[in-house]
C-alpha cells in the first residue's frame, strides 16, 4: 500500500483542525522529586499496553525479546524487554518512585513481589485485537479487575497508585495488514481513541485515579519506515496520521479531566520527545538516530533471527548506547533515557 496515497484522505482534515495542543516537553535533565509532584507518595505502578512497556509478559518461545541479543545492556541477557536494556516502564517507575513492577505472568511468585504494582503490558497488542489477538487492553484491564476482586490490592493500595497506559501503534499496523482502506483511516483512528478513552475511564473507576498515557510516537520515523530512504528521513504522511491520533487523544483527555475533580490524566508527548532527540537536543549523542543498532542481514530476517543451523542472521552495532533505535521499532535503553530526560516537565504536571 503506497503511503503517499494511504493518508491522503486525512490531509484536508489536518488543515482544518489546526495544530495539536500538547503538554510541553522540557530540556531539563534533573530528576524530579516525586513527593513534590504528587500530593501523595505513590507506592504502586500499574502498567497497561504493548511492547514499549512490556517487561516480560510475552512468552519465551514466541518473542524476539527472549532471544539474543536482546537484553545485552540490561540485565545482560534476554529477559523479555524489547530493547537492549530498560524500556519506558522502567523509567516511569523511577519517576513514580517505585521499583519497576513485575510482569503479570509472574504474579504467582507471591504477594511480596506485587508490592510495587504489576505490569500487564504485552508486546504486539493494542486497544483492539491485533495480529497478536490477546491480551488487548480490555483483557489486561479484566486481569486487573480480577486481582482487585481477589483482594490482592486494597482500595488504599489503589488510592496511592499511578497507572501507565502505553499503546504504540499496533492497531494501525494491523489495519494496514488487513488491507484497510485509505478512506477508512479517519473513522478507524476515531474508534481507537474513543475506546482508549473508555479504557482510561474504566481504570480510574477501578480506583487508580492518576494516569499517565503515552501519545503516539512518530511512526514515520521508525526504522521500519525509514529503511526505504536508507534511514535518512521520516515518512511525513505516516506522521500526519500520528498527529490526528494525538489530537483526538488530547481532546479526549481534556474531556475526561473536566469530568472528574479527584483524578488526573497526563499525556506523555512521545512525538515531541522523539523529535527533540532526533534534532540533537535533550542531550542526544546519536549520530544517525533513525538507523537501528540491531538489524537482519536482509528483509527476510530481523534482530535476533537465526537459521536452521543456529547461525545469526542479524548484525549488531558496536555501541548500543550510541544508537537511538535498537531494532526496527523499539528504542535502545539509551534512546529511552534520552526520551525520558525530555519528558520531565510533562510528568510534573500530574
Amino acid at each position: 500500500m503506497d503511503p503517499k496515497h494511504l493518508f491522503l484522505s486525512l490531509f484536508n482534515f489536518f488543515l482544518l483542525s489546526g495544530q495539536q495542543t500538547v503538554l510541553g516537553s522540557s530540556h531539563r535533565h534533573h530528576l524530579p522529586r516525586t513527593h513534590h509532584v504528587f500530593d501523595f507518595k505513590p507506592t504502586k505502578l500499574f502498567v497497561f499496553g504493548d511492547s514499549y512497556a512490556d517487561t516480560g509478559n510475552i512468552g519465551k518461545p514466541v518473542a524476539s525479546s527472549w532471544k539474543q541479543p536482546y537484553g545485552i545492556t540490561f540485565p545482560g541477557k534476554p529477559a523479555g524487554r524489547f530493547s537492549d536494556g530498560r524500556v519506558l516502564t522502567d523509567y516511569l517507575a523511577r519517576f513514580v518512585g517505585v521499583k519497576s513492577p513485575i510482569p503479570y505472568r509472574w504474579r504467582k511468585l507471591g504477594i511480596k513481589h506485587l508490592r510495587y504494582g504489576i505490569n500487564f503490558a504485552y508486546g504486539g497488542t493494542g486497544v483492539f485485537d491485533t495480529l497478536i489477538a490477546e491480551p488487548n487492553m480490555t483483557t489486561q484491564i479484566n486481569f486487573f479487575q480480577q486481582l482487585i476482586k481477589d483482594q490482592v490490592y486494597t482500595p488504599q493500595d489503589l488510592q496511592f497508585s499511578v497507572g501507565l497506559v502505553s499503546v504504540a501503534g499496533n492497531d494501525y499496523s494491523t489495519y494496514i495488514a488487513r488491507n484497510g482502506s485509505a478512506e477508512g483511516w479517519q473513522p478507524f483512528i476515531t474508534q481507537v481513541v474513543n475506546q482508549l478513552a473508555l479504557n482510561l475511564k474504566r481504570i480510574q473507576g477501578l480506583g487508580v485515579k492518576n494516569l499517565i498515557v503515552s501519545g503516539l510516537q512518530p511512526l514515520g520515523c521508525l526504522p521500519q519506515s525509514t529503511f526505504t530512504s536508507s534511514f535518512q528521513q521520516c515518512n511525513g504522511t505516516q506522521n500526519e496520521l500520528v498527529n490526528f491520533h494525538n489530537l483526538l487523544l488530547q481532546q479526549a483527555v481534556v474531556k475526561l479531566n473536566n469530568e472528574t475533580k479527584d483524578s488526573k490524566i497526563v499525556i506523555l508527548d512521545l512525538y515531541g520527545a522523539f523529535m527533540t532527540v532526533f534534532k540533537g537536543k535533550g542531550g542526544s549523542k546519536f549520530g544517525n538516530p533513525l538507523k537501528p543498532c540491531c538489524i537482519g542481514i536482509s528483509t527476510a530476517y530481523s534482530c535476533g533471527s537465526i537459521d536452521g543451523k543456529g547461525e545469526k542472521k542479524y548484525s549488531v552495532c558496536e555501541k548500543p548506547e550510541s544508537s537511538f533505535f535498537w531494532d526496527t521499532v523499539h528504542p535502545t535503553q539509551e534512546g529511552w533515557r534520552a526520551v525520558y530526560s525530555v519528558l520531565h516537565a510533562n510528568l510534573e504536571q500530574i
